[in-house]
């Protein structure tokens, strides 16, 4: 079975483990994954993560999920360039997420990285995810 969009796999992972208040999930590992996840890692909306070998051979990112007071810290976690669609912006058009309170992942030439740090490094690109 192939799969068209590794990274909305990755996101729908990360969502439904925390409506099922799991402690961590698994998923395949990719370069472009891992990049994700440890973005999610620095700004603080997973406690850590970690690369696995799996028992069929393949590597494998194990995802601890953080919790605050037993509500998850990710409310919302949404898919913005899809492979049908893909979605770039300049630094100067990249929105905020909930006035600030968000974070979008970009990929950028740069690597993958948030939208404070694109601010900063004053780079845009393809805006992967919103995270709130």
């Amino acid at each position: 079975m192939t799969m068209t969009d590794p990274i909305a796999d990755l996101l729908t992972r990360i969502r439904n483990g925390q409506r099922a208040k799991k402690q961590s999930v698994p998923c395949p590992y990719s370069i472009e994954k891992e990049g994700l996840v440890k973005v999610l890692e620095e700004e603080g909306y997973i406690r850590t993560y970690r690369v696995e070998d799996a028992p069929n051979g393949h590597r494998q990112l194990q995802i601890e999920l953080k919790y605050h007071d037993s509500t998850a810290v990710i409310r919302t976690i949404d898919r913005v360039s899809k492979p049908g669609r893909r979605v770039y912006s300049s630094i100067s058009t990249l929105a905020k997420v909930a006035n600030g309170l968000g974070i979008s992942i970009l990929s950028t030439n740069k690597g993958i990285i948030s939208d404070a740090k694109a601010r900063e490094l004053s780079v845009g690109g393809e805006i992967l995810c919103r995270v709130f």
